[in-house]
């Protein structure tokens, strides 16, 4: 296990160093994204539109923010359940997109994309929303402010903690993490 102080965007070699169990603290920008507003880049990409943003060696962060208090650019922010945007992932990892974060594992075909186009999934730590919130310094919906803490948006990190727990290679460490506890 190592750990990786990376800076977006992303590069190929950037995520190629990238192993299962391997810690990054991510600075830069970070996208927010859920469920409504990956159907909406879907509905662009579908119509021949633009994105809110250009994806191309970026990541997504699958959250839903809480309001901000005072002082605060962001209330707690935890990661959604990643298989939510498993529908999405594919299309956006093809156009560029170097990876996204979330919890809980993926669908065969977000796996298979991830190692076809060199991406990556990262895990942040689920329960841990108002540490995670400290990581995050500027956030700033891009589009579709109707959607609420769904909307997309663009946050400025410093230092977000992530778990790489797939890999571009197609290391799983879900899958890893069942076949230990499996030996035992």
């Amino acid at each position: 296990m190592q750990t990786h102080h990376l800076t977006t965007p992303l590069t190929k070699d950037d995520i190629r160093k990238l192993k299962i169990g391997d810690v990054a603290y991510i600075s830069g920008t970070v996208y927010a994204a859920r469920d409504a507003a990956h159907k909406r880049m879907i509905e662009a990409l579908d119509a021949g539109d633009p994105l809110p943003a250009d994806l191309t060696g970026q990541l997504i962060y699958y959250v839903g923010p809480a309001p901000a208090k005072p002082g605060q650019a962001i209330g707690s922010a935890g990661p959604t359940t990643a298989g939510r945007m498993d529908a999405y992932a594919p299309r956006l990892l093809e156009l560029g997109l170097a990876g996204m974060i979330g919890k809980g594992n993926r669908s065969k075909a977000v796996m298979d994309s991830i190692r076809e186009n060199e991406c990556v999934y990262f895990a942040a730590t689920g329960g841990a929303a108002a540490l995670i919130a400290r990581s995050i310094k500027k956030y700033e919906v891009l589009a579709w402010p109707e959607l609420g803490p769904e909307a997309f948006a663009a946050m400025e990190v410093e230092d977000f903690p992530v778990i790489v727990v797939a890999d571009s290679e197609g290391g799983d460490l879900y899958e890893e993490g069942r076949k230990q506890y499996a030996k035992g």
